[in-house]
């Protein structure tokens, strides 16, 4: 950590950057107590409006959401390989309104006017805010890639991208079929929700085609030309699965790299046919830029992503279909007393994932909670930490400190980094330890 000191870190690691000490505590605000609303109660959500409670109580904060339970996307892969359940991932809101005082609203959203500061539900509850906060996620492309529509997903190629059916559909294909079956995972093009979920799911697969189904093979086409910590990973398969590491990625990596014959994992880049453009469900078939078709037993589709409904209902998206904003509070450049937070808002090198999301509803509470009580906005930190499993014993991660600098936000040069590729098996296997504790961990932070 070259420019971070300690200091600033354990600051970061504990309620946030923008949340410095003099900012705690209750404090009178005139004849009415300030209203925030926030819609969407995911991770976003929720951790901006426990952080707003926590900064002062006095503040009204209340939720709209849909659901009355929150189910987790991360985590999720490990439901299709039987690591965990679905029931595993479902979050309640018991904690947020009981310890915290937050109110909720479980309706959706039908309308929200800017200038009247108001928010309306199909149900018709009507609720005037001082500060609105939006977290709406993601919604997907549909019409990159040819025959694929929400219909095919939710029955025949599922995404799998959104916790619920599709996940345990998923998982029943992947169960069903054949002993020398293909798994076909078509990754996603930058930017989209949790950039190292795709290879992690082809890992945990990997696993459990090597216990239950040992001819089995996983075929990743992507159109990128790599992706987030692709050299851990792709070590790992090389040693756990009999990967082939391909010569764009072999600088820097150890002396006990093998070649193979065969293995589960075959990656394909842009530039040799990974990008799929179109689907065919009655045969299982995808087709790719330069016009291969290809047939799996199971297809799992990702498709190109962008800034959820709402965020399009509310006029908040931009030409390239998500939202711009000031990083320095998140308040839109649209609509102003309303902040985008979470996967929708334009965040520059902060990936799209459930720990940025909660960085970001830190920093945006606590700048939230200085324009309420007309103070000076703090210089904001963000942070960004990912544990994923290349199986049950070995883990890889990243971990980046950001800044916003020029009006971007940006890495913290020498703050983190991806797992080293000479690092000792013992390292690998705390990793893999550490990705249980740091999931609980952040699900508390967020939810309890």
């Amino acid at each position: 950590m070259s420019e971070i000191n300690r200091r600033e870190f354990i600051k970061l690691l504990g309620a946030g950057a923008a949340l410095g000490s003099g900012l705690f505590g209750s404090r009178a605000f005139g004849a009415a107590a300030p209203h925030v609303v926030v819609i969407g109660g995911g991770t976003g959500g929720a951790t901006a409006a426990k952080y707003l409670k926590l900064a002062d109580q006095n503040i009204r904060v209340t939720i709209v959401e849909r659901n009355k339970e929150y189910v987790r996307c991360y985590g999720s892969n490990e439901v299709l390989t039987d690591h965990c359940t679905m029931d595993d991932l479902v979050i309640g809101y018991d904690a947020l309104k009981d310890k915290y005082g937050i109110e909720f609203v479980f309706d959706e959203v039908v309308g929200v006017d800017p200038e009247k500061r108001r928010v309306d539900t199909a149900g018709g509850t009507r609720l005037d805010y001082d500060r609105l906060i939006v977290s709406p996620g993601i919604d997907y492309r549909w019409e990159a890639i040819d025959g694929f529509t929400p219909e095919v997903a939710e029955t025949t190629i599922p995404h799998a991208w959104k916790a619920g059916p599709q996940t345990e559909l998923l998982r029943r294909q992947i169960h069903a079929m054949p002993e020398d079956g293909t798994v076909v995972i078509a990754a996603p093009p930058n930017p989209y929700r949790c950039p190292p979920a795709p290879y992690e799911r082809a890992s945990l697969l990997a696993e459990w085609f090597k216990a239950h189904k040992p001819r089995a093979k996983i075929l990743i086409l992507d159109p990128k030309e790599g992706f987030t910590k692709d050299q851990p990973f792709m070590l790992a398969w090389n040693r756990l699965y009999g990967f082939n590491i391909p010569a764009s990625h072999m600088e820097g990596m150890p002396d006990d790299v093998r070649q193979h014959d065969s293995g589960f994992i075959e990656w394909v880049p842009g530039t040799e046919g990974g990008k799929v453009t179109g689907v065919d469900p009655k045969t299982n078939t995808v087709h790719t830029a330069n016009l291969d078709s290809i047939q799996g037993d199971v297809v799992n589709v990702i498709p190109p992503q962008k800034a959820g409904k709402l965020a399009f209902k509310m006029g908040l998206t931009n030409a390239q279909g998500w939202c711009d904003v000031d990083r320095n509070t998140f308040e839109s450049r649209v609509h102003k007393r309303i902040h985008v937070i979470g996967d929708s808002c334009i965040a520059d090198a902060m990936p799209k994932s459930g720990y940025a999301a909660n960085s970001q509803a830190k920093v945006a509470a606590a700048q939230i909670v200085h324009m309420l009580r007309d103070e000076p906005l703090e210089e904001p930190l963000f942070a960004n930490t990912c544990f994923s499993r290349a199986n049950t014993e070995y883990g890889v991660s990243i971990a980046a400190v950001y800044r916003v600098r020029d009006g971007r936000i940006v890495s913290t040069p020498g703050s983190g980094g991806v797992s080293p590729l000479d690092a000792p098996p013992m390292a690998n296997r705390l990793e893999a330890l550490y990705q249980e504790s740091w999931m609980r961990a952040f699900v508390e932070d967020t939810f309890a």
